[in-house]
């Protein structure tokens, strides 16, 4: 009877009331399960998972067989999570209902929930949500403000879909956010186009929410030597839900992070509940976990210490990543302006990269390149630098290979107004960084020269239709070519073209880059270049990737003071020996896994993401891993070292028989640049090296010619026959 008169009472002040929302029998299972888990993954890339013993119980009766009520079974688990429910009638009117799931909010915080579509149209338009109390704060009426308190969206992107599958019955996701603790009215309006509202307003749900106040938690943010820093935070609470939501972050929290980045004495919001905070400030540093249990609402402040394993920087090699982004990819799709450089900046703190290249490239080029100044950007710090460059992608030259353009003096191509105007191929780009003095070569170089087996080196030809280091088989004949990319492509394909390269005499060094957040959007700085100075400074960093005095790095192992006789990486000299004779190769090695093996990277296939890490170069199930001596691309001698963060001395002696390229690697992790040995004085020469790169060029040239502006071909055609010849040079210097 109390239960009748509440509900009735309700009913007359337009209120709707939670209830038990009705389940769908005319289901078919197949597709159901297929939205389920689509619904599944969708939560948790949001960060706010079902609970594990519902997430557990629906996987059992997606995988499991078939019985009569398992359709009826899904939505008895999926529905206690919905806010609201939703029928569309044969005539597409939309209907609306509130549903079991509790009504509550977190101050200055996203929830998100579930909602039952019973589409009985088979309407497949987007449904929309909407609401008189959302919308922007800034240059509302005076008495608009209270009454917007709350901003919505329903989830339309991947992995779900934008549309309504026409299924009788699907779930959908809707974002709430509350501006402020209390007690606040909402009205919720759904429909899927012009037409579709119910008569009677019953399109429109009214629902009383209950906001939970959050506590500010103060940090305290320590590095290892006490200084005040910023660091990387993951905080998830019992449920697993990620903390801020990532559903509507703003720069410079990026949506498509799980973690944030704080400074010392900045603070965060969370509502009271228990939670575990996982911090660390990149791959040179352990990662560390803290619980923390909020009770109430009052302040907190938490301390932070953050402990390193390896400090490169302290030994005179700072690490780098010349391949950041802000704008494009994960970014922003609309608007395409992307993000500004303090935002940019905070993120390689949190990462500790001594140097960040930020590219402007086909996305938000006319935005971001502003941004331009041909000197270190103003948010620089004097352990933390950030300049803006240029890679030439979007362009009409993209197609030969993505360029890698940095310590620019111009960024406009002469003659050009357009990004459209530029040439449609790299060449004559290259040629005019060249004439700059800027440091060019390619980025991502393994796309486009995918190989069949993993195999270092091979003569295999690859297919040269990508966006890598398609076209380095010609400009490096032209000596066009100063930095050749790796860390962010399976490390064959990168490779084995360098490897061929070097054996001809070639002296293109490679590097570490990351390609945020295009290849990677996890974090800033998974691929990196470590170069050797006597001081932090964005062109000698630069410069020193050119000169080659830099290992590449996914920074879980290192490769310091690489020699050979004493001759030191990048350096400018060779060592010279008079006859075949040994020599003996050195460097301070050092790695660092976890002790207990990770199958999730370890057992992908090599051309699955990470590229690089060193948890692939495990040895079994111990704490080891390899390193190896690798002379003109043939690994001769392996050491094994335990990974347990501790720098080693290692040494190899060889025999060099004819002139040659010598590096030391931990693969997929690391990579030294070559030091040579010349014998005899004669150079490093390769038959089979040039006969390889000389098929390679026509391989190129098929695959390229097709998509350049027939009024440059001509100049193409003499270029790539100006590499030929080189090469035929150099099988009979070979002989």
């Amino acid at each position: 009877m109390i239960r009748t008169l509440v509900l009735s009472t309700l009913c007359c002040l337009g209120m709707a009331a939670a209830e038990e929302l009705p389940l769908v029998d005319k289901v078919e299972l197949q597709p159901l399960a297929a939205q389920v888990n689509r619904l599944l993954q969708a939560l948790e890339m949001l960060g706010e998972p079902l609970p594990p013993a519902d997430t557990a119980a629906l996987q059992k009766l997606l995988l499991g067989a078939a019985s009569a009520d398992t359709h009826h079974k899904i939505q008895t688990i999926l529905d206690k999570h919905c806010l609201v429910g939703i029928n569309i009638n044969p005539e597409s009117r939309v209907k609306v209902q509130q549903g079991p799931a509790a009504a509550e909010l977190a101050e200055q915080g996203w929830r998100t929930f579930l909602v039952k579509v019973h589409n009985e149209a088979g309407v497949t338009a987007v449904l929309a949500v909407d609401s008189p109390n959302a919308g922007q704060l800034a240059n509302s009426p005076a008495g608009m403000v209270q009454r917007r308190w709350l901003d919505l969206s329903m989830l339309n992107r991947q992995p779900l879909k934008a549309h309504l599958s026409g299924l009788d019955l699907e779930y959908r996701v809707l974002q709430i956010y509350a501006k402020e603790a209390g007690k606040r009215e909402g009205k919720l309006l759904f429909d899927v186009g012009q037409g579709s509202q119910d008569l009677g307003f019953r399109n429109e749900v009214d629902i009383l929410f209950s906001i939970k106040p959050s506590a500010k938690v103060g940090l305290r943010v320590l590095d290892f030597n006490d200084k005040p820093t910023t660091a990387s935070f993951l905080i998830k609470d019992k449920r697993g839900r990620v903390y801020p939501s990532q559903a509507k972050r703003l720069a410079p929290d990026f949506f498509f992070h799980p973690q944030i980045y704080r400074a010392d004495g900045e603070s965060i919001a969370l509502p009271p509940g228990e939670y575990t905070i996982e911090y660390s400030r990149g791959p040179e540093y352990k990662s560390k976990k803290q619980e923390l249990k909020i009770a109430d609402t009052q302040p907190v402040e938490l301390v932070f210490r953050l402990e390193r394993w390896i400090d490169p920087a302290n030994l005179g090699w700072y690490s780098g990543d010349h391949h950041i982004h802000a704008a494009g990819c994960a970014h922003y799709e609309r608007p395409t302006e992307g993000v500004y450089p303090q935002d940019m900046m905070r993120h390689v703190l949190g990462e500790d990269l001594k140097i960040g290249s930020v590219l402007t490239w086909g996305p938000g080029w006319y935005f971001q390149k502003t941004f331009f100044e041909g000197k270190e950007n103003k948010v620089s710090t004097a352990e933390n630098r950030i300049q803006y460059d240029v890679e030439i992608s979007g362009h009409p030259s993209s197609h030969t290979g993505h360029l890698l353009l940095l310590n620019l003096k111009e960024q406009d191509y002469p003659g050009t107004k357009r990004i459209e105007d530029w040439p449609s191929w790299g060449l004559p780009i290259l040629r005019w960084g060249r004439q700059q003095d800027a440091v060019i070569g390619y980025t991502h170089s393994g796309w486009g020269l995918a190989l069949k087996q993993e195999k270092l080196p091979t003569f295999e030809m690859p297919p040269f239709d990508g966006i890598g280091a398609n076209e380095f088989v010609v400009t490096v004949a032209h000596n066009l070519v100063d930095v050749y990319s790796t860390v962010d492509t399976p490390y064959a394909w990168e490779l084995n073209l360098w490897y061929h390269a070097l054996n001809v005499g070639y002296r293109t060094r490679i590097s570490g880059e990351t390609d945020f957040p295009c290849i990677y959007g996890e974090k800033v700085g998974l691929g990196r270049s470590y170069v050797r100075q006597p001081k932090l400074d964005y062109r000698d960093w630069v410069v020193g990737l050119k000169e080659g005095r830099n290992y590449a790095s996914d920074g879980k192992s290192h490769l310091i003071d690489f020699r050979v006789n004493g001759v030191e990486m990048g350096g400018g000299k060779d060592v010279a020996l008079g006859s075949a004779g040994m020599v003996k190769a050195t460097a301070k090695v050092a790695a660092y896994l976890d002790v207990q093996p990770n199958d999730a990277i370890r057992k992908l296939r090599y051309d699955q993401k990470p590229y690089w890490d060193v948890e692939r170069a495990r040895v079994g199930n111990s704490r080891k891993v390899p390193v190896e001596l690798v002379v003109n691309g043939v690994a001769v001698a392996r050491k094994e070292i335990e990974a347990d963060g501790v720098l080693r001395d290692i040494s190899f002696d060889t025999k060099i028989d004819r002139s040659a390229w010598v590096a030391m690697r931990i693969l997929p992790s690391s990579h030294t640049n070559p030091v040579w040995v010349t014998v005899g004085n004669k150079p490093v020469r390769s038959k089979e090296s040039a006969e390889y790169l000389l098929k390679a060029v026509d391989q190129c040239h098929r695959q390229k010619i097709g998509r350049v502006r027939p009024a440059e071909h001509l100049e193409m055609n003499q270029a790539y026959e100006f590499a030929r010849q080189e090469y035929r040079r150099l099988i009979r210097e070979a002989q």
